[in-house]
């Protein structure tokens, strides 16, 4: 608890916020964000130093780009599968099993 003079005579009030609460107050009226935001920060980043951060942005980068690849990569084989299939198909239909079957 913090004292405070209580007007202006030699007693001293208690104050109901802590130092770090009134601060903290002022801070967020400054950035003008709301408690949701502030707090949804504070639980990403809190505790993260400025190279922790950049390193968390990087491996977000390569994350993304390797999702991706692995979503385009994905697409090739699904094309080359089903173009594979119907290659099956009309060589099925169209070639005996074996050469003597003509």
């Amino acid at each position: 608890m913090i004292l405070t003079p209580l007007n202006g005579g030699g007693q001293m009030k208690k104050s109901r916020f802590t130092e770090e609460q009134i601060v903290f107050a002022l801070k967020h009226a400054e950035l003008g964000i709301s408690d949701a935001t502030f707090y949804t920060w504070r639980k990403k980043y809190g505790g993260i130093s400025p190279s922790e951060l950049k390193h968390m942005r990087q491996l977000e980068e390569e994350n993304l780009r390797l999702k991706r690849l692995v979503a385009d990569l994905s697409l090739d084989k699904a094309m080359l599968q089903d173009v594979l299939a119907k290659k099956n198909c009309r060589w099925q239909r169209t070639a005996p099993a074996y050469p003597w079957d003509h």
